[in-house]
């Protein structure tokens, strides 16, 4: 690959300090399949996945990328690429198929393999309790709309952190609860498939809530020392300089951003939302927002593109000019360093750590290699923008890929592609793309750039 020299490995290598850390991300429900395996629960997702027209290619997650049974070899893939720590989430309803009581040993044997097979290859464990994929039998009691599930939460973390956290890099408890809210109880196009603006506001109270009593509850067990959430959050700005649009700018940031931030750093809900929402307000009891507040040790950011606000319609992402990803969402790498600018300057930040970025593209196999060059470019420039925002004093600690595997994309199934390896999914033959080489190359320089930097550090020379 003939890359531009601002961009290639060793130039970006040199722009992060020895300590950065670096890599590859996935979810449980898009990669494992063994869905009915082993003693594993219902979920969520299996339930909406049998739903006739909610997936895009009517596919489901029963197989996909059959992870579950090539762990060994995919653990070797993601040790092949040179990588400081892999981010995985654990299936809720495999270790706990109610959700509460028993636990199911063979699905805790799975997750111990996982946590022991990356240690024993050199790579950190970074584990999330919550991507999405709730026990079924607790929605069939409320699901996060129950305030009951908080609590069991609380004791789902525990017992992950009793049987893992002494070998964790890092312990967080959910990926992206607007996700979880809106996509899956306020428009019903996720699972569980809700539409109800009520119920949507409810359940990221309540999201909320199990993180802040959960991170209570592991740091009196000990364990894991490194708890935080994960936030998807976009750069936000207003289509023009008319005064409308830049209110309707900020309204934008009080829903998507604010409303998980401020409760999280300032022990409350923005300013006004509350009695703006009347009737469809969450219940909150006393003491919520104290426990929603507790430290964290980072915060996860998940990055994808910025958002674009008008007044008077909808903002069009085609008439912008820029370069769009099969999800149809605009390439906008500046918008990473302004939202980490942005979260420095508006929270008190702990280490921020870039938990997901990525983008699909089709990517056919030709001659056993896949030429994703888009998607390098995609990487250089994001990972540039990560730099940009090191300089300017932001205090970002790592940066993972999404993902390592092309995988089942949640309502859009198998038809999006997000993986720097391939996955044939007629076989299951995992092919790196170009993308995965580039990694490659990137954590060479990483490593010769420690390698050179820890004798002067240990020496004491500046130079």
């Amino acid at each position: 690959m003939t890359l531009p020299h601002d961009l290639s490995p060793v130039t970006l290598s040199k722009r992060f300090p020895p300590s950065f850390q670096w890599g590859v991300a996935t979810a449980a429900f898009q990669v494992e399949g063994a869905s009915r395996e082993d003693g594993k629960g219902e979920s969520i997702w299996d339930r909406f996945c049998a739903q006739p027209g909610v997936i895009a290619d009517a596919s489901n997650g029963d197989i996909a990328c059959d992870h579950y049974h090539r762990l060994d070899a995919d653990l070797d893939l993601i040790a092949s690429l040179g990588l400081d720590v892999y981010r995985f989430s654990i299936s809720w309803p495999r270790v706990q198929p109610l959700g509460q009581g028993a636990w199911n040993e063979k699905g805790l044997d799975f997750y111990e393999r996982l946590v022991d097979g990356l240690l024993k290859r050199g790579v950190r464990p970074c584990l999330t309790l919550n991507h999405w994929d709730l026990p079924q039998a607790l929605q069939d009691e409320g699901g996060w709309n129950d305030r009951n599930t908080v609590h069991h939460f609380v004791d789902y973390a525990r017992g992950i952190n009793r049987r893992l956290g002494d070998r964790l890099a890092m312990l967080t408890t959910h990926n992206e609860p607007w996700v979880i809210a809106v996509l899956g109880h306020e428009q019903g196009i996720f699972a569980p498939g809700i539409r109800s603006r009520r119920v949507a506001l409810q359940v990221s109270h309540h999201l909320l809530l199990s993180h802040g009593l959960a991170v209570q509850a592991l740091r009196a067990d000990g364990g894991c020392g490194n708890l935080g959430i994960v936030l998807n959050l976009g750069h936000v700005e207003p289509a023009s300089d008319e005064p409308e649009d830049h209110k309707a700018a900020d309204r934008g940031c009080a829903w998507g951003r604010r409303w998980y931030l401020d409760p999280l750093f300032k022990g409350q809900y923005p300013a006004g939302l509350i009695d703006e929402l009347g009737a469809d307000a969450p219940t909150i009891m006393d003491g919520d927002l104290k426990a929603i507040s507790a430290p964290i040790d980072h915060l996860g950011v998940n990055y994808y593109t910025r958002s674009v606000f008008r007044a008077a319609s909808p903002f069009d992402v085609k008439t912008s000019g820029l370069p769009l990803t099969d999800m149809g969402w605009e390439i906008y790498p500046r918008g990473l360093t302004e939202l980490l600018c942005w979260l420095h300057r508006e929270y008190p930040m702990p280490a921020i750590w870039i938990t997901e970025n990525g983008a699909a593209f089709d990517d056919p196999v030709e001659d056993g290699r896949v030429h994703d060059s888009r998607r390098v470019a995609y990487l250089q420039n994001h990972i540039a923008a990560v730099a940009t925002a090191l300089e300017r004093e932001v205090p970002v600690a790592g940066y993972m890929v999404w993902s390592l595997l092309d995988n089942f994309e949640w309502a859009s199934g198998y038809a999006k592609r997000f993986g720097i390896v391939h996955v044939d999914y007629t076989n299951l033959e995992r092919t790196p793309k170009d993308s995965a080489l580039w990694v490659r190359e990137l954590m060479q320089a990483v490593t010769q750039m420690r390698q050179r930097v820890t004798p002067r550090l240990a020496s004491g020379s500046g130079d």
